[in-house]
């Protein structure tokens, strides 16, 4: 053989080489392949080892992954998150309303005689209109100068009637408020009329002053109340207002609300019809209804037995869920709430099972969920195949150099 051939049949059989070793080369290179996000046995094993003496965990956010059912499903829906109450108590309800500086009082006053100090023969009574000065008091005629703010309305009628008594004949007295200036409530934002609502006799709460000026301009389960009262500031959603009385508590003068537009959504990810942020759209949704807003599980890639909603709950629901001695447990690793005093948690539905789909009915989507349904192990091993096809075209095209 010359030369020439032997270094062609060299030069042939390095490029077969090359393309046969490439292959497990490329195939070291490429031990974790591109994925929508982790497998469901990956979620799992990154939540605290469950049986195993707690260890803390440092740098790492600890959670628990629990499987949902019916009883799991009930505690979640029937808790109500805190918003007013638990910060002002049920509010400025009792009481009678008092005078205060600004308002504009009408009294009238009746004499049972003719011609006397406020009547005459054609007229029985006598209007006089005053209004409170700054220092609280307020000028009467023919009784002089009476502190009017800090009581109420009946008192100062029986303060004028008993001044009259012995300036009039068998005296009477009415005192109403005219121009309500000292008992007002300033409310802002996305409202109808942001406006200064002034406060009737009778109590009321925080949504019929919104009510006054105008109302949300917004659906209630995007609409956050913020209440400041002194030092105090409370957030509630408008539509828990409404779902709870104990949360619509009574408004004080000189309180401040402020109404705030903020789209409740959750976010999809992983093996879904599409990964972004859904806005809920409704006052409540179920983790079936919010699948299915998100396109439903791709039937050829998505593991049935991986759906998670990933979460910050509140420590009532947490300590519920997963009882006093787990959540020792968790807290002895380095379970901790967020700023919102909320803790991590993962809860997982088995759409294998039938049953999953009733249970999945009944347990609700919150803002800021994150819904993540895994994607199948096959697909792994699909893109696995994938990559071996690949470089065994390749190395058929090297075969025939």
């Amino acid at each position: 053989m010359s030369m020439q051939k032997r270094a062609g049949s060299a030069f042939a059989g390095a490029k077969r080489l090359f393309a046969v070793a490439a292959v497990p080369l490329a195939m070291a290179g490429c031990t974790v392949f591109p994925s929508d996000g982790p497998l469901a046995d990956q979620v799992v094993a990154a939540s605290a080892n469950k049986g195993q003496t707690p260890q803390r965990v440092k740098h790492n956010t600890v959670f628990d992954v629990v499987d949902m059912d019916p009883n799991v499903a009930e505690i979640v829906a029937a808790y109500r998150s805190p918003a007013f109450h638990k910060t002002f108590g049920m509010g400025g309800g009792g009481g009678n309303p008092t005078i205060g500086v600004g308002d504009v009082l009408q009294i009238t006053i009746f004499e049972a005689g003719p011609d006397g100090l406020f009547s005459t023969s054609d007229k029985k009574s006598t209007e006089v209109v005053v209004t409170v000065q700054p220092d609280g008091r307020a000028q009467v005629p023919y009784i002089g100068t009476l502190r009017f703010a800090g009581n109420t309305l009946e008192s100062v009628r029986g303060t004028i009637a008993e001044a009259l008594k012995t300036r009039a004949v068998e005296p009477d007295v009415i005192v109403t408020l005219a121009t309500n200036a000292s008992r007002t409530v300033a409310v802002n934002g996305v409202v109808g009329s942001p406006s200064l609502v002034p406060l009737g006799l009778s109590p009321e709460r925080v949504t019929e002053v919104i009510a006054k000026a105008g109302g949300p301009r917004n659906p209630p389960y995007d609409t956050y109340v913020t209440l400041t009262r002194g030092g105090r500031t409370g957030k509630a959603l408008f539509q828990t207002l409404i779902e709870q009385p104990k949360e619509n508590i009574y408004i004080s003068p000189g309180d401040q609300l402020f109404l705030s537009f903020d789209p409740q959504t959750f976010t999809v990810l992983g093996s879904t019809g599409q990964s972004s942020k859904i806005p809920l759209g409704a006052a409540s949704i179920s983790v079936i209804e919010a699948t299915a807003l998100a396109g439903g599980a791709k039937a050829e890639r998505a593991n049935p037995k991986g759906l998670f909603i990933f979460r910050y709950e509140h420590a009532e629901v947490l300590r519920q869920v997963l009882g006093e001695r787990r959540f020792a447990e968790l807290a002895a690793k380095g379970l901790r709430s967020n700023q919102d005093d909320m803790y991590p948690i993962v809860y997982r539905i088995d759409l294998a099972k039938p049953d999953s789909y009733l249970v999945g009915q009944t347990f609700p989507i919150r803002n800021k969920d994150v819904l993540y349904l895994a994607h199948h192990p096959s697909v792994e091993i699909s893109k696995f195949l994938a990559t071996v096809v690949q470089f065994a075209v390749v190395g058929r095209l090297a075969n025939q150099f």
